[in-house]
C-alpha cells in the first residue's frame, strides 16, 4: 500500500531565533528601502514622516478558517475590482493588481495634477486542501474576500480537543 506523502502547510513566516548574518541584515535593509525609500535617511530617533505619494502598495491580507471554508481577506483601498487579479492553484493563492491614483486640484492661482502608479503581487500557501473550482470572490468597500471550500478529506482531519483541568 503506497503512502501519501504528508506536507506541512504554513501560513505564517517563522523568524529565526539566531542573530542575522551581515548579508541577511543587508538584504533586510534593501527590502526596507524599496518598501519605503526615504525611511533610511536621517537619524533613527527622528519621527518618520508620512508621505502619501510614497505609500506602500502591498495589501494587508488575513487568512483564516471559518466553518467549512478557508477565507482570504485583503485590504485594497482605492482600487477597483477590474484592477485586481486572483489566481488559485492546488495549495497557493496569488493576489496581484495595479494601483492607479490621479489627483487634480484647480483653484484661482493654484494648479496641481499628481499621478502615482504601482503594482503588487502576494502569494500565500493555503493551510488546508481546498476545492479551488468552487472558490468565490467578492469585492466591497476596498475589501476583497475570497471563500474557498475545504476538501472533504481536510474536513475529516479536523478534530476538537477536549480541555481538562490540571
Amino acid at each position: 500500500m503506497a503512502r501519501k506523502k504528508e506536507t506541512s502547510k504554513e501560513v505564517v513566516k517563522v523568524e529565526p531565533t539566531r542573530l542575522p548574518s551581515p548579508f541577511e541584515e543587508m538584504e533586510r535593509w534593501f527590502d526596507e528601502f524599496f518598501r519605503r525609500p526615504f525611511s533610511l535617511f536621517g537619524p533613527s530617533w527622528l519621527p518618520r514622516l508620512r508621505m502619501p505619494e510614497i505609500e506602500e502598495i502591498s495589501p494587508s491580507v488575513d487568512i483564516f478558517e471559518e466553518g467549512d471554508d478557508v477565507v482570504v481577506k485583503a485590504e485594497l483601498p482605492g482600487m477597483k475590482k477590474d484592477d485586481i487579479d486572483v489566481t488559485l492553484s492546488d495549495d497557493t493563492i496569488t493576489i496581484s493588481g495595479e494601483k492607479k491614483r490621479e489627483e487634480k486640484v484647480e483653484k484661482k492661482n493654484y494648479y496641481r495634477y499628481e499621478r502615482s502608479f504601482g503594482s503588487f503581487s502576494r502569494s500565500f500557501r493555503l493551510p488546508v486542501d481546498v476545492q479551488a473550482d468552487k472558490a468565490k470572490a467578492t469585492f466591497k468597500d476596498g475589501i476583497l474576500e475570497i471563500r474557498i471550500p475545504k476538501t472533504e478529506e481536510a474536513k475529516k482531519r479536523q478534530r476538537k480537543l477536549q480541555i481538562k483541568e490540571a
